[in-house]
């Protein structure tokens, strides 16, 4: 955001910090200051296997309170700390949450400090997930997952990207600053949190944002795609929360957690992100176009496997697909719309050229291609519109992470919205 952004603030709320035995217990460090920084009280809960990977007098030092780690303590508020520290929270987050102590609270066990703690505590539960890919990927630890989440946990991440083992993929845990953000989303009114991030006039305007890639079918196990990750939609639309708005995100096939709080309708092809699109823009105030749509599809999707055959080559017949946000734009003349131009070459002349075309408010230029944007975590963008005299305007977003970036395209994009 601007340098005049307010600082988001957890004033007053009493958070228990789970820390298990990960290699991403360093990033509770961090995750701990961060939080008391935010205002609130700190109470840290250590399990055994987090001992091995970093000291109680770090946590302590960083939240000015003891560290907790054992459960039959009898000095412990008389031998009772743990239902002592389950009725002081206002937050439970566990970060990082391992796959043992996610089997462990999915099956209600309370065989140590945190798990009881957890058992014992009416508050609002967050689990930061932090794994190797392939354990995450386990159907054993999803399905605990998922059956936390039907008793109410909220769960944050985890990421992906580059892991300590070396492997790549999902199981990351999210970043400190990342799961703060989550945080003070998820506990906000929209006014309050439109009044932290700066922007007034948001709160309560719903927001649809369209996210990832499409998929078209040329046979049941084949299909025509791009290299959208999803990454900028999805941050958007969780920059979009923060600033107070109701949202929307219409999500094409990701490997990506949504954010908190937020709306998700899951399509695959682009004829259904905009019949979804559609229906969700009826009643919205702002549309978004970050997905990376597919321009084409096969005219003709095979009902079984295309074999291979004898030839050495084979042909196959393309017809356009829709284009999602000219169609939005021509159908809804009071919405105000926002698309992206993901290009090659020429990048703002095509860019301005499809501004004036499909009639937007805005549009995002976006260099992609030569290792540029797709499935990155930074972006560098610029962001075009016309004036009141019909003078092509345009600011210049440098390089930068996408949460970073979402926020100060949106930033941009809403004090456009409200000269309309």
């Amino acid at each position: 955001m601007s340098a005049q952004t307010a600082l988001p603030t957890l004033q007053g709320k009493h958070i228990v910090l789970g820390v298990s035995g990960g290699i991403a217990a360093y990033k509770s460090a961090l995750l701990a200051r961060l939080l008391k920084k935010a205002g609130a009280d700190i109470k840290v809960v250590m399990t055994q296997g987090a001992h091995a990977f970093i000291t109680p007098l770090t946590f302590q030092a960083l939240t000015g309170n003891s560290v907790h780690d054992t459960l039959l303590d009898a000095d412990a508020e008389a031998g009772m700390g743990h239902i002592e520290l389950a009725r002081w929270a206002d937050l439970v987050v566990i970060a990082p949450a391992t796959a043992n102590v996610i089997a462990r609270l999915a099956n209600g066990h309370a065989d140590d400090l945190l798990t009881t703690i957890c058992l014992a505590s009416p508050a609002p539960k967050y689990l930061a997930p932090a794994m190797n890919q392939q354990m995450w990927s386990n159907p054993i630890v999803r399905a605990n997952t998922e059956r936390l989440e039907t008793f109410g946990w909220s769960l944050l991440g985890p990421d992906d990207g580059e892991q300590a083992c070396g492997d790549v993929g999902s199981g990351r845990m999210l970043e400190p600053e990342t799961i703060v953000e989550r945080l003070l989303s998820s506990t906000s009114s929209p006014a309050e949190r439109a009044s932290r991030s700066g922007i007034s006039g948001i709160s309560g305007k719903k927001v649809v944002i369209t996210a990832g890639p499409t998929r078209e079918a040329l046979d049941p196990v084949r299909y025509l795609s791009n290299y959208s990750s999803g990454k900028m939609g999805y941050a958007l639309a969780a920059a979009a929360y923060a600033a107070g708005a109701s949202v929307t995100l219409i999500s094409g096939p990701v490997q990506l957690e949504p954010p908190t709080g937020i709306t998700v309708v899951n399509v695959t092809s682009a004829e259904q992100m905009l019949d979804a699109a559609r229906s969700e823009s009826s009643d919205a105030d702002i549309f978004i176009a970050a997905a990376a749509v597919a321009d084409f599809r096969p005219q003709q999707v095979a009902e079984h496997k295309i074999k291979k055959g004898g030839d050495s080559t084979a042909s196959l017949e393309l017809v356009k697909n829709p284009d999602i946000v000219a169609t939005i734009a021509g159908e809804y003349a009071s919405l105000f719309c926002v698309g992206f131009a993901a290009e090659t070459q020429s990048l703002l002349e095509n860019a301005s050229s499809k501004l004036t075309r499909k009639k937007l408010d805005m549009i995002v230029a976006n260099q992609v291609g030569e290792g540029l944007a797709f499935d990155q975590d930074s972006n560098a963008v610029t962001l075009l519109w016309q004036d009141a005299q019909q003078t092509l305007q345009q600011r210049a977003f440098p390089m930068q992470s996408k949460h970073q970036l979402a926020r100060q395209l949106l930033d941009a994009i809403f004090a456009h919205y409200q000269t309309q």
